[in-house]
C-alpha cells in the first residue's frame, strides 16, 4: 500500500515539476521581453529628462529663483490613476491607466515673456512631453518586479521538486521494492525447504 501511494506521489510530483518548469520558462520569456522594452523606454526617458534638466539649469542661472518657484507652485495639470489587474501566468500585475486633467483652461504654464527666457520654455516643453512615457515606465517596472518575484518562487519550487522530493521518492520506492523482492525470495526459499522436508 505504501509503495502504491509513493508511486502515485512520484507521478504527481513529476507532472507538477513539468508544469512549474513550463510556467517558469513562459514567465522568463515574458520577463525578458518586458526588460528589453523597459530598457529602451528608460533610456529614452532619461535622455529627454536630462535635456529638460539642462535647459532648466540654464534657465535657473539667468532667472530669479522667486520667479521659478512661482512658476511651478501651482501645476497646470493633475494626473489621476485607474488601477486594474492583469493576470500573467497566475501573477496579478498592475494595468495602470493614467488620465491627465487640465486644471486650467489651457494646459500650459502661465508666465510672462518679459521675465522668462527660451531655456525655461524648452525645459517646460521637454519635461511635459516625457510625462506619458514616464508613467508607462512606472507600469512596466512594477510588472517586472512582480514577475521577478514570481520567477524566483517558481524556481525554488522547481528545484525543491527536482533535487529533493523526486529523488527522495525514487530512493524510497527503490528501497521498498528491494525489500519486497528480498521478502519474496525468502518466502520462496522457505516454501522450497518445507517441500523438501515434506518429501523426506
Amino acid at each position: 500500500m505504501e509503495l502504491t501511494k509513493l508511486k502515485h506521489r512520484l507521478v504527481v510530483s513529476k507532472r507538477g515539476h513539468k508544469l512549474l518548469k513550463d510556467k517558469q520558462d513562459e514567465l522568463m520569456r515574458q520577463f525578458i521581453e518586458l526588460i528589453r522594452k523597459n530598457n529602451a523606454l528608460r533610456d529614452a526617458v532619461e535622455t529627454r529628462l536630462v535635456e529638460g534638466m539642462k535647459s532648466f539649469v540654464l534657465a535657473k542661472a539667468t532667472l530669479e529663483e522667486a520667479f521659478i518657484e512661482e512658476l511651478v507652485a501651482i501645476p497646470p495639470q493633475s494626473v489621476s490613476l485607474d488601477l486594474q489587474e492583469k493576470n500573467i501566468m497566475s501573477v496579478y500585475v498592475p494595468e495602470m491607466n493614467f488620465t491627465v486633467k487640465d486644471e486650467n483652461e489651457e494646459s500650459d504654464f502661465k508666465y510672462g515673456y518679459l521675465n522668462s527666457n527660451s531655456e525655461i520654455d524648452d525645459s517646460v516643453e521637454q519635461i511635459s512631453d516625457v510625462l506619458n512615457d514616464l508613467l508607462e515606465l512606472t507600469e512596466i517596472e512594477k510588472t517586472c518586479q512582480l514577475l521577478a518575484d514570481e520567477i524566483e518562487k517558481t524556481r525554488r519550487r522547481v528545484n525543491a521538486l527536482e533535487y529533493r522530493l523526486i529523488p527522495q521518492l525514487e530512493e524510497t520506492i527503490y528501497f521498498i521494492e528491494m525489500k519486497l523482492e528480498e521478502n519474496e525470495r525468502a518466502s520462496i526459499t522457505r516454501i522450497m525447504k518445507v517441500k523438501d522436508m515434506g518429501q523426506k
